[in-house]
């Protein structure tokens, strides 16, 4: 039966998504084209950066871009969450460990991104392995606090029930914490997500020849504002396939977490 007091909830219609983008990009051609509040050096107009966008892509320069830099944030992010998930587990599961780490991790966390990158290049060189570790640092944190408090938000009344079937403690972890913490664990990964696109341009600084990052700059030296926001709006395009690609990968394996991770 349908209960009277609580309609039920009515999918939300995909188009609705577009609205507010083409309200923006509206205004910027209303703005940019047609007002000329700004001059193409403040703010290229939409039709200056498509073009832009199309000779890029044209001469395959923008996707050469776009996958070295997809290929360091799936790196990064990678190594991240899986430093912070062994880490997350053991402060939540252990006050002692917490007690021991946790204090350093959030020193650590309100260190500037840019702080870590000379040091990087010293201790790593300058090919991929100091952008790999600068995206690591910035996906690691979002998921490390989210875990630790999914853990503690954990029913003490489960972990009963799993010790009542004997359960061990490695089962226990893996068959009630984990999954009890899944809508916190998935929200932690997808501030990951974003914060690893953020690191990104952080990490392209270090000596990078390639990556959208380094198109931005490249955009900066040469004057050319149309090449800059073009690396802005792929940034931001690559950012939300992501986070959608990770949010419909963890409705197929943590169905349970659909429309209830913390936001």
């Amino acid at each position: 039966m349908i209960d009277a007091a609580r309609p039920p909830v009515r999918p939300a219609r995909p188009w609705l998504g577009a609205v507010l983008p083409l309200v923006l990009v509206g205004t910027w051609f209303l703005a940019t084209s047609v007002a000329h509040r700004f001059l193409p050096h403040q703010l290229p107009s939409p039709a200056q950066v498509a073009r832009a966008a199309w000779q890029l892509a044209a001469g395959g320069e923008l996707a050469r871009h776009a996958l070295a830099s997809a290929a360091r944030v799936a790196a990064g992010f990678a190594l991240g969450a899986s430093a912070a998930l062994a880490a997350g587990t053991l402060v939540g599961l252990s006050r002692a460990a917490e007690a021991i780490v946790d204090p350093t991790l959030q020193v650590a966390r309100n260190v500037p991104s840019l702080a870590w990158a000379p040091f990087l290049l010293l201790w790593l060189g300058i090919d991929e392995a100091p952008k790999v570790a600068l995206i690591a640092i910035g996906a690691a944190f979002p998921v490390y606090l989210n875990l630790v408090v999914g853990i503690r938000q954990v029913d003490p009344a489960l972990l009963e029930v799993g010790q009542v079937f004997g359960m061990t403690r490695g089962e226990l972890i893996l068959r009630i914490v984990l999954p009890a913490a899944a809508p916190y664990l998935l929200a932690g990964l997808r501030i990951a997500i974003g914060q690893s696109w953020l690191f990104l341009v952080a990490a392209e600084l270090i000596a990078a020849t390639r990556g959208l990052g380094f198109l931005l700059i490249d955009g900066e030296n040469t004057a050319r504002p149309d090449v800059m926001l073009v690396g802005i709006l792929a940034l931001a395009i690559l950012g939300k396939l992501s986070d959608s690609a990770l949010r419909r990968a963890a409705h197929r394996l943590v169905p349970w977490t659909s429309g209830s991770a913390p936001r």
